[in-house]
């Protein structure tokens, strides 16, 4: 039996994104036996996988090169789906052993046109990237078709890790208070300290509003958002989260754009919020300060937003 090592440590949503190409490969080839590479908080991505998937988590604050590469078994074959230094010191070791080594081809100069301005048309999805590096190791697969469930109830999750992708938090708020006026249950996703008690605030203020920040592990909240009917986030890891367990993701765009190759795998451009502005992208990851100084590619309406979530949530199809 063939050996094959995937090499992802970040970010979540990148990591995320690979977990349904992860799977068809093993679907698609039981023959092979699949190890994942990544940090050990991303292992309930790859909960659930076939029988010849092992995930196996390492602590990049504690662990270094060395003993990670010492960890490693022998591979016939290694598909690094990030290209860092890190994972190029990895792949170099394992090639020297005898693998065969292959890395994701990122497409930094279309990426580098397109926040200039000089580009403006879709760039390659970051799923189709991967599934081109496990194809010039000799496994093309079928990219996996998403459906979305029925579920019951909005998920908002307001914050990501730049402030160029996150829609202003007050409005965010009366948002929030539209749905509750409405009667749409909403549970409030978030993460650090700060984030929770902003959410515990709206929890405490508007009716039907329930936050689980900091409440529970990764799995538990995959779980909670595969029995949503609608998630709604930023360009950020939750909307890759909803995808992954296949729930329908309404996306609030700013200085990022799903022309990047970044819109959640099996999500609709057709349920990203955006301002049709020149200036955007500027970034490929929302971590550039604004020229203007406004983030007026985030002057988007509360109520044009809770429109667009209200009438998703209502769209039975």
């Amino acid at each position: 039996m063939k050996r094959l090592l995937v090499i992802r440590f970040s970010a979540l949503g990148d990591v995320a994104m690979l977990a349904p190409i992860v799977r068809a490969a093993a679907e698609q080839y039981p023959d092979i036996a699949i190890t994942m590479l990544s940090q050990q908080r991303f292992a309930d991505l790859f909960a659930d996988m076939p029988a010849n998937v092992v995930f196996q988590g390492v602590n990049l604050r504690k662990d270094s090169l060395n003993d990670i590469v010492a960890g490693l078994d022998a591979y016939d074959l290694v598909a690094d789906m990030h290209s860092v230094l890190r994972t190029i010191y990895i792949r170099s070791a394992l090639r020297l052993r005898g693998a065969r080594v292959a890395s994701i081809e990122k497409g930094r100069i279309r990426k580098r046109l397109l926040t200039s301005g000089l580009l403006r048309e879709p760039l390659t999805h970051t799923t189709e990237r991967y599934a081109a590096v496990l194809a010039s190791l000799g496994l093309p697969i079928t990219l996996p078709q998403m459906t979305h469930s029925s579920g019951t109830g909005v998920g908002i999750a307001p914050f990501a890790a730049h402030a160029g992708k996150i829609y202003p938090i007050e409005r965010m708020e009366r948002i929030v208070a539209m749905l509750s006026e409405r009667g749409i249950p909403v549970t409030l996703f978030g993460g650090g300290k700060k984030e929770q008690e902003i959410l515990g605030a709206w929890e405490q203020r508007y009716k039907g509003v329930h936050s689980i920040a900091g409440k529970h592990s990764m799995a538990e909240e995959l779980a909670i958002i595969r029995g949503l009917r609608l998630m709604v986030s930023m360009d950020s890891g939750n909307m890759h989260l909803a995808s992954l367990v296949g729930t329908r993701a309404l996306s609030i765009w700013g200085a990022t754009h799903p022309y990047a190759g970044f819109l959640g795998y099996g999500q609709s451009e057709n349920d990203c919020i955006q301002r049709p502005l020149d200036c955007r992208p500027c970034s490929v990851y929302g971590n550039k300060a604004c020229k203007y100084g406004d983030y007026r590619c985030m002057d988007i309406a509360p109520e044009e937003v809770a429109q667009r979530i209200i009438d998703a949530y209502d769209d039975r199809d």
